[in-house]
């Protein structure tokens, strides 16, 4: 068992930025691939981010592509989101998601929800225009 626990989220401006953080606890961290997914009002909850074990793969929608960075620090049993150049359309709960399958080696395993066994509870992001 894994628990998640998001936090970062806010209001922030058009242009602006935030650092979404998970911290996890229960068993070994770095035996998990590590997500994050958004849903915004009335949408469907979409693939955003992804990182392998160890930290040398990451995956990105092309929607923030260029944008977001994930990392991890599994000493820290954390990874973040780190999020640039904010727009409205990215207004959205944002959730980390742990996935104990083997790594992933393209974009499509890496993005399915199915994959991911453990969820957090979601953090808000709101971006203002």
């Amino acid at each position: 068992q894994v628990q998640l626990v998001e936090s970062g989220g806010g209001l922030v401006q058009a242009g602006g930025s935030l650092r979404l953080s998970c911290a996890a606890s229960g068993r070994t961290f770095s035996g998990y691939a590590m997500g994050w997914f958004r849903q915004g009002p009335g949408k469907e909850r979409d693939f955003v981010s992804a990182i392998s074990r160890s930290g040398g793969r990451t995956y990105y929608a092309d929607s923030v592509k260029g944008r977001f960075t994930i990392s991890r620090d599994n000493a820290k049993n954390m990874v973040y989101l780190q999020m640039n150049s904010l727009k409205p359309e990215d207004t959205a709960v944002y959730y980390c998601a742990a996935s104990g399958l083997v790594d992933c080696s393209d974009y499509g395993c890496a993005a399915a929800r199915a994959r991911y066994e453990y969820w957090g509870q979601g953090t808000q992001v709101t971006v203002s225009s």
